[in-house]
């Protein structure tokens, strides 16, 4: 059996690597247009802020590894076409720009997710970078270390840490979103606690602009500032664009892989396309939220490698389901905990469910250790069946153990009043008698009631 895989970062790695071992008399390729292969792209903010010195450090298993294990990787190779009638596709080495074409029993497509780029005059001049591949994050570490000024373009979780790593370097920043509040992928109320730490911490350092977007990147050659839609100009020495991703689909398109409502490619438990013999997995598929089925576009590294096992199981005989995702997720702004899973209010609302929600702020830990800090937890159920529907948690506290454990919760549909008789561990240095969590699902619980 020969399985080509197309991409080689998360998903492409571990549906290689997986395979291999699965079926050792198998024949894994993988061809990435990449200049590295199965790295840690999760890490890159914190290599550009400063926290490792050696890029290196990303890199989970280098080709010379996998070749070493029996697996080819073909870097700097594009494939630009997939004839899957012949079970072919068509691949050009970037390097000599020689065109030729590999034969495929199973196929992968793991071609991942790409920045946005947004409609911005001069957007590509020098010193305007995106964040994504090893090389984009080595560029981007260099110049921060020249650069006294810089704009970020989007508020999101990739602009949030780089504002981190730039405000880290004594770089003065302005981060600029056009929606209402950064970190607009949590309700209204929890973006407002963040970007009001944000624009408390370092307010010499950071200046935060809502409800506005970059039109034209002023400079000749090089960047020297951004103009916004109001007309307000920002000097800057470095622009970063970070306004968001999307799922690289379009080869899988013009072969006639269906895409879901999302964009991505259209999967089915099994990581099967329509077409036969053609799996995907990574950020470029679309998933299920696993409490509803409705559908999730929700690129995270670690989805990707569970999908990238799912994908090496049922392609070498092994049959398993994925059941979903639940859009799990954390970051942080210094020491600032940001976390979420489940469905956010505003999302919930949006897709037909009729929502009760609290939010409280309590203590992580015992008021009297000296490291007890505030938690701020929302918590979200459905009216009508009590169901929990998601959370979101932060705080300079331990934010994510809580949102660790209600994702464990929404795994198997329970109720506000389930939750609220969950057996938490208690100690001091670790906890209230009561939890947070605890506190805050017994609230919500009283709130169905009435």
């Amino acid at each position: 059996m020969k399985i080509v895989i197309i991409g080689g970062v998360a998903g492409g790695s571990k549906t290689a690597a997986k395979a291999k071992r699965l079926c050792p008399d198998a024949q894994v390729d993988i061809y990435t247009q990449d200049t590295h292969v199965s790295y840690s792209a999760c890490g890159l903010p914190y290599y550009v802020q400063g926290n490792f010195e050696d890029y290196h450090n990303l890199i989970i298993r280098t080709p010379e590894k996998f070749r070493k294990d029996g697996i080819g990787v073909y870097l700097r190779h594009r494939v630009t076409k997939i004839y899957p009638e012949n079970k072919k596709i068509e691949v050009r080495n970037l390097e000599t720009d020689a065109k030729f074409y590999v034969q495929y029993d199973k196929l992968v497509i793991a071609t991942g997710a790409k920045p946005v780029m947004p409609d911005i005059k001069n957007c590509h001049i020098k010193n305007v970078f995106t964040l994504r591949t090893v090389e984009d994050g080595i560029n981007l570490r260099v110049q921060l270390r020249k650069s006294k000024t810089a704009v970020i373009v989007g508020g999101g979780y990739i602009g949030l840490e780089l504002l981190e790593a730039f405000v880290a370097n004594k770089v003065r920043t302005t981060m600029i979103e056009r929606s209402r509040h950064i970190m607009s992928i949590l309700d209204d109320e929890i973006s407002e606690l963040v970007q009001n730490f944000v624009e408390t911490l370092y307010p010499d350092l950071t200046e935060v602009i809502t409800g506005e977007y970059v039109k034209e990147i002023l400079g000749e050659g090089y960047v020297t500032g951004v103009k916004t839609n109001t007309g307000k100009v920002i000097k800057a020495d470095l622009v970063l664009l970070a306004a968001g991703v999307e799922p690289v689909v379009d080869i899988a398109s013009e072969a006639g892989v269906k895409l879901g409502k999302t964009g991505a490619i259209k999967v089915n438990s099994r990581m099967e396309t329509n077409i036969k013999d053609i799996y995907a997995c990574g950020d470029c598929i679309e998933n299920i939220y696993s409490m509803t089925g409705i559908p999730a576009w929700i690129p995270l590294g670690s989805n990707a490698n569970k999908e990238g096992r799912c994908t090496a199981m049922n392609i070498c005989g092994h049959p398993e389901d994925f059941e979903g995702v639940l859009g799990s997720a954390v970051t942080k702004y210094f020491g600032l905990t940001i976390s979420r899973t489940g469905f956010t209010e505003k999302f919930a609302r949006q897709n037909g469910f009729d929502t009760v929600s609290v939010m409280i702020t309590k203590k992580d830990k015992a008021g009297y250790m000296p490291d007890a800090e505030n938690v701020t937890l929302k918590l979200v159920a459905d009216k009508r069946t009590h169901q929990l529907l998601g959370g979101q948690a932060i705080g300079c506290g331990d934010a994510d153990k809580r949102i660790n454990t209600l994702s464990t919760a929404l795994l198997k549909y329970v109720t506000a009043e389930e939750l609220s008789g969950a057996d938490i561990t208690y100690a001091p240095p670790f906890s209230t008698s009561i939890d947070p969590l605890i506190s805050a699902a017994r609230l919500l619980a009283e709130k169905l009631q009435k």
